[in-house]
């Protein structure tokens, strides 16, 4: 059977994780790091790192500077087998400071980030995008224009709106374009003013609750999929990303939005139980 192909559109970063038994307190202090590492981040590497290991082509159209972190970057995504169409920019690769406790609690802060006066989607990243069976357009002003790019060539869009609130313009060209949506429940002040949001809307949409597994509304239907247990969390970094990649194999695969599901939740849980963005392949 043809390995599905995915494309992918959005940022990706160097960052460097520091554990802490606690998050800092908002209060001059001293603190001890039971940990750090860099690695690398940012959404749309999750996605293509995850849609990899779980045997997808994967084309991922990105942003990075001409430095050292940018090749790192490159480095890793190459080696996992993901094809970089990566545009190079005069200033430095995104890079994150990511501070994390043992609970799942993070405070992610912006050290670098790639400016760039225009977006160019040279030949090569549209025809990639135009032989996709899906594309994945993550939140980033790079990758806005291939919104229209996608639909207008008939690809389905899948987009990941994060911590949405429903209400916050950056977001409204996203969820506009998407055939499918994925967020989590960050931005909502309760899980019953998300469902009204999932339900006003007349597309596929899932979201993601955490240790409480997941939701979706698809054709005015409601479906749950618990989480899968995790005997020990070892990173929470790329989880939403891996829940996505999970339910987009799956979806591909012709599996019912139940299967899809479950298979988001399975991903996401080995996701969780590994020191990557995506279980090692």
């Amino acid at each position: 059977m043809r390995r599905p192909r995915v494309f992918v559109a959005g940022p990706v970063s160097w960052n460097r994780l520091v554990v802490l038994d606690r998050l800092p307190e908002a209060r001059p202090h001293t603190a001890f790091a039971a940990g750090h590492r860099t690695t690398v981040g940012g959404t749309s590497a999750g996605k293509a790192l995850n849609l990899a290991s779980l045997g997808a082509d994967v084309t991922l159209r990105t942003v990075i500077g001409d430095d050292e972190a940018g090749r790192s970057v490159l480095d890793v995504l190459e080696r996992a087998g993901v094809e970089v169409i990566a545009e190079v920019v005069d200033t430095a690769t995104e890079q994150h400071l990511n501070l994390m406790d043992p609970h799942g609690g993070r405070v992610s802060i912006y050290l670098e980030l790639p400016r760039l006066r225009e977006p160019k989607h040279d030949e090569r990243a549209l025809a990639a995008l135009a032989s996709a069976d899906a594309a994945v357009i993550d939140l980033a002003d790079h990758a806005r224009p291939l919104l229209a790019a996608a639909r207008a060539a008939g690809v389905p869009v899948w987009c990941d709106l994060h911590d949405y609130d429903g209400a916050a313009e950056f977001h409204r060209d996203f969820l506009d374009a998407a055939d499918h949506v994925f967020l989590n429940d960050d931005g909502f002040a309760d899980r019953d003013a998300l469902l009204v949001f999932l339900k006003s809307l007349d597309k596929p949409a899932v979201a993601t609750l955490g240790a409480d597994g997941a939701l979706a509304v698809v054709g005015g239907a409601i479906h749950r999929v618990p989480a899968v247990p995790v005997e020990e969390i070892v990173d929470t970094n790329g989880a939403g990303d891996a829940f996505v990649s999970g339910f987009l194999v799956a979806h591909l695969a012709g599996t019912g939005i139940a299967a899809a599901m479950a298979a988001g939740a399975r991903q996401a849980a080995l996701c969780l139980g590994s020191a990557g963005l995506a279980p090692e392949m």
